[in-house]
């Protein structure tokens, strides 16, 4: 019933009934600006434009029916809801934090599920090596690239040059150095498996699912069917299991986006808007000129690819989380044809090998360290401090402010100052959202390279045969 319904749902508004929404949309954007631009209207008739344009975006959410118009809509009715109120930042945080735990009650189990079915199903463990490495040479092509983006922008802004030493009661993440080579490997491999599934170490349990999934395909095909069976069972159940959390999704999205407003405010900016300018250009840049041509080259479906990642990359802004996204990414790019072998592996390995956005972040971070101290790094200097974090960002992965931390290590190993990093946190909410949305739409598009490359995409089929459970 669901399905039918938003196919019913969904033609019925058209774009002449859309257009009166989105002229009462206009016309309160117009009268916000008159009011804080012009300052020739009170603040209140500018708040009451707001919420009658956030009723005709309500409508039009009802009327299109899909979870993902309703998430957008979260979006932007949080950030109202938390500037009008800030005072209830805690109650909003606390729909952020529910979704985010139920989300990540699915993770392992999913994953579990998919792994086995995508693997031992198959029985080529000659085909998953081959992917594992054709995955792996394009994890670290593109997150170099990525690096190299992050350092030539701040060199090309010289956002942190002049930035006054700001007072600051945010507490770094405690220092620690960098995890070497061999730490990484051993911290690759889980010594408990309930342990790696509690601490949510991604990376661990797609080892531990491989090396399962790889002792299945050792067995008898009548010993292993039961199991199999079961672990198709499971996948399905915890895709469905997934859709019923997804309909909590515009809560905890809405929830997530009036906690940082609430929190922040807007005074932030004052100094630090240069460098949330400089990396979000970044990350634009990044998407059109590395994502985009990878994906022509590769012949992706683009309206389609971007059909399907819309709602992951939603949800990873929104939450700061990719792990909240990876559930419905794994659903969604099955959806749009790639296999599930493929969609099992590669997006899991993604969370620690290929994220796009942090490392790009961190790159352009630690050079913005350095020039508010107005320590001049040299281009020797700066291409050590890449190399280095070509190694660290590979094990960040399950580190709780990953990316805080890394960037603390990296600037007590090259001698530079923390407090550019304390300043950095007043903002580093707003700069997860998009480093985060790249690390997800990034995972997402590798998925569908490494199924184009090993011939494992289907998409000729018409696109709304997966399209159910959310819609409508």
């Amino acid at each position: 019933m669901e399905q039918t319904n938003t196919k019913t749902a969904a033609p019925q508004m058209t774009l002449r009934e859309q257009l009166p929404i989105w002229i009462v949309v206009g016309v309160a954007l117009f009268i916000n600006f008159l009011a804080y631009g012009l300052h020739i209207l009170p603040d209140v008739v500018a708040s009451i434009a707001r919420w009658v344009g956030l009723a005709g975006l309500a409508y039009l959410s009802y009327r299109r029916g899909s979870i993902t118009t309703w998430i957008l809509f979260a979006l932007i009715l949080g950030a109202e809801v938390g500037h009008t109120f800030p005072g209830g930042a805690d109650w909003y945080n606390v729909l952020s934090k529910v979704f985010i735990k139920l989300i990540k009650t699915v993770v392992a189990p999913l994953l579990f599920g998919t792994l086995l079915v995508g693997i031992a199903g198959h029985s080529d463990m000659k085909a998953v090596g081959r992917m594992g490495i054709k995955a792996l040479v394009y994890f670290e092509i593109v997150t170099t690239i990525a690096l190299v983006i992050g350092l030539a922008a701040i060199n090309f802004t010289k956002a942190g040059v002049g930035l006054p030493q700001m007072p600051t009661t945010e507490t770094l993440p405690e220092v620690r150095k960098p995890m070497t080579g061999p730490e990484i490997v051993l911290h690759t491999f889980p010594e408990n498996i309930i342990k790696s599934v509690s601490e949510g170490e991604i990376l661990q349990i797609v080892v531990f699912c491989l090396l399962f999934a790889f002792a299945m395909t050792l067995v008898s095909p009548e010993r292993r069917r039961p199991f199999l069976t079961f672990a198709e069972s499971l996948s399905e159940i915890m895709f469905k299991f997934t859709n019923i959390i997804m309909h909590f999704a515009p809560f905890g999205v809405g929830g997530a986006i009036a906690y940082t407003v609430a929190k922040l405010g807007l005074g932030v900016f004052a100094n630090l808007g240069m460098l949330l300018l400089t990396l979000y250009g970044a990350l634009i840049v990044f998407i059109l000129g590395v994502l985009l041509p990878i994906a022509l080259i590769f012949r992706i479906p683009l309206r389609r690819f971007l059909k399907y990642a819309s709602e992951p990359v939603t949800i990873a802004f929104a939450t700061t989380s990719s792990e909240a996204a990876l559930p419905k990414a794994l659903e969604n790019m099955e959806k749009m044809g790639v296999s599930r072998r493929v969609v099992s592996f590669v997006l899991p390995t993604g969370l620690s090998f290929n994220l796009d956005g942090s490392t790009l972040y961190l790159s352009l971070a630690a050079i913005f360290v350095a020039q508010a101290a107005n320590i001049q790094m040299s281009t020797g200097a700066q291409i050590t401090m890449l190399l280095t974090l070509m190694l660290t960002t590979k094990g960040i992965a399950g580190v709780s402010r990953a990316s805080l931390v890394i960037l603390t290590g990296t600037a007590a190993s090259f001698g530079l100052p923390d407090w550019p990093i304390a300043a950095i946190l007043g903002i580093d909410a707003l700069m997860d959202m998009g480093r985060t949305a790249t690390n997800t739409l990034g995972n997402c598009l590798a998925t569908v390279i490494v199924g184009q490359w090993e011939g494992e995409t289907n998409f000729t089929d018409p696109e709304e045969s997966g399209d159910k459970g959310l819609e409508g």
